[in-house]
């Protein structure tokens, strides 16, 4: 059958549904809607409400069903896909364990293959296995360690195509007082290396101390904890900061912060983290995720904070159902998952927000409103989540937990809220990715079959239309840039407002995600973007800065320093006309790093 677009979405929308959404009969025929899409997945989460004698499930389906359809709240992908399916594998982040032998490298593969193919994505410390040319007694040979290792997840991953739908994504996190850790920063310098890993170095606070003070710290092999050697922090700091300059990779995990906000330290140290690092989980967690389209909660100029309420009531409810009816792809997921719980709800569409209210996304007003909003959302986030486990019980380590000490007499969640990149659900809702700015006002996009759509940003074409600035010449002009600051007849005030990543100084990125890691329980999926003649200074400023403003992790992309899925037309060696992405592409980071 045809997909009809029953909803009004986008063009573009419409085409990433049915490419990867949509259900589809054994010969590959489109057999739903995205209305009929949207009635499944509603359905299918409502049925948890009938293990409790709570709530009505009819009128939670109804409810489910027109937070999604009129695109004010939408569910990481996998719930999309397989909710009332088969599959019925709902969450998209896990954490798994590899521990220093054979059986467990192989049992962690394993589990990953199993993740993959239901559509998840896979985090992993491989800080536990033995160095390099270190001892192995049953053979009487030496180790190859964590890096040859991580290469034969990247191939397994390459094989296994998600179902067809989803690209395998993992990350790679080594600890800095691991002996390999130069080996493993430096790993993907490389194009072609480990293309299905992002990788995060975890710092401590210790080893960020000795690095600015330029001192010396230990190395420590994981199989005996004996000190192996010193290295100068500040040397490693540099290696870590070079290399990402060049390649973007690795990040750092600041691994002390993460667990310092850990809600159940009772429960374990996080050593690891998702794909995109915006959810720290201990092993064997999974983690089920949503965001909140923010454009859709502004009315008349404000942010309509009734309801944003009322969203994010509807939003917890759906993803703590959806833990009640999910199916886990391995028994010790599932027995870790559902010990706390956990929930991520974060927003999308925050730099389209600032545009109606008028305000610049590198100002203290935009920081200013992060703040507020996350506040607000975490606030009634863990109100729902507070009357749930009253209604239907505690997450089961709640004693103990942060929540327990303070007073709460129940919580149904150890985390509600999550900052993810939201990738190809901002597609589906049709707005800006995550907490990212613009990435462009105007650009041509490569949709399928050779098909180009020029696309402008809803928001600048209704200003460019009510300020009578508006052409089709004018925006395919644009759309050679994707930036509006060197047109004439554009007032300043517009070009204050529709600023594009580019043109914002790292500085803010830096401080946007600061401000929106205070209010949120897990960790916030950001994306420094630096311009092209950025120097190795300017991204070891960027790092030291994202650990005082105390941000949990840090991502920095230099524009054209690998291969990625956009190009502006100036680049050097770019031929194209026209800043051109590919049909996925939602915004935020160009690189391979980001997901789709």
């Amino acid at each position: 059958m045809k997909s009809k677009n029953d909803l009004k979405i986008s063009f573009n929308a419409l085409k990433v549904l049915q490419k990867r959404y949509l259900l589809k009969d054994e010969d590959g025929n489109i057999i739903e809607t995205p209305e009929k899409m949207f009635k499944r997945v509603s359905k299918a989460v409502a049925g948890a409400d009938n293990l409790y004698n709570d709530t009505d499930a009819y009128k939670t389906e109804k409810k489910f069903y027109r937070a999604m359809s009129g695109l004010e709240f939408l569910p990481n992908s996998p719930t999309l896909m397989n909710a009332g399916t088969p599959i019925n594998q709902l969450s998209a982040c896990f954490v798994i364990y590899i521990e220093d032998s054979i059986n467990g490298i192989f049992n962690a593969l394993k589990h990953m293959a199993l993740i993959h193919k239901s559509g998840g994505g896979v985090g992993f410390s491989f800080s536990k296995i033995r160095p390099k040319g270190d001892v192995v007694k049953s053979t009487k040979g030496v180790a190859s360690g964590p890096t040859s290792f991580m290469k034969i997840f990247d191939v397994a991953t390459e094989v296994i195509k998600q179902g067809g739908r989803r690209r395998g994504a993992n990350m790679g996190i080594l600890d800095i007082r691991h002996p390999d850790i130069i080996e493993f920063i430096t790993s993907k310098e490389h194009e072609g290396v480990l293309t299905n890993f992002n990788i995060s170095t975890a710092v401590d606070d210790e080893f960020m101390n000795a690095a600015v003070n330029n001192e010396e710290y230990d190395l420590i092999n994981p199989r005996n904890v004996k000190h192996v050697k010193k290295l100068n922090a500040g040397k490693v700091f540099d290696t870590i900061v070079n290399t990402a300059w060049k390649c973007g990779d690795p990040g750092i995990i600041f691994i002390d912060e993460i667990n310092r906000k850990n809600t159940i330290p009772n429960a374990g140290i996080i050593e690891a983290s998702n794909p995109c690092a915006e959810q720290p989980l201990l092993n064997y967690e999974s983690c089920n995720l949503g965001s909140i389209n923010l454009t859709k909660m502004v009315k008349s100029g404000k942010i309509d904070f009734n309801k944003l309420k009322s969203v994010v009531e509807t939003a917890v409810h759906f993803l703590d159902n959806v833990i009640d009816i999910n199916n886990f792809p391995i028994s010790k997921v599932e027995t870790e998952t559902l010990k706390n719980r956990k929930i991520g709800l974060g927003i999308m569409g925050f730099a389209e927000m600032l545009i109606m209210l008028e305000i610049p996304y590198d100002s203290q007003d935009a920081l200013d409103t992060a703040e507020k909003i996350m506040k607000f959302v975490t606030y009634h986030a863990r109100k729902v989540s507070a009357e749930l486990g009253r209604l239907r019980g505690s997450f089961p380590n709640f004693k103990g937990s942060i929540y327990d000490k303070n007073g709460f007499q129940a919580m149904r969640n150890a985390t509600v809220t999550t900052i993810a990149p939201t990738g190809t659900i901002s597609i589906i809702a049709d707005t800006t990715s995550g907490i990212e700015p613009l990435f462009a006002v105007s650009f041509i996009r490569d949709v399928m079959e050779g098909e180009k759509l020029l696309e402008v940003n809803k928001l600048f074409e209704s200003t460019a239309k009510k300020e009578g600035f508006y052409s089709k010449e004018l925006m395919t002009e644009i759309a050679k840039k994707g930036s509006i600051q060197n047109i004439d007849e554009i007032s300043g005030s517009i070009k204050r407002i529709f600023q594009t990543a580019h043109e914002i100084s790292p500085k803010w990125h830096v401080k946007m995600q600061a401000a929106f890691q205070k209010h949120v329980d897990n960790a916030v999926s950001k994306t420094v973007n630096l311009p092209n003649n950025a120097s190795p200074e300017d991204v070891k400023e960027i790092m030291l800065m994202a650990y005082k403003l105390k941000c949990k992790g840090i991502t920095v992309y230099r524009y054209g320093s690998k291969k990625q899925v956009l190009y502006l037309n100036s680049y050097q060696g770019n031929n194209k006309k026209y800043l051109n992405v590919d049909s996925e592409y939602s915004g935020g980071c160009p690189s391979s790093r980001c997901p789709l």
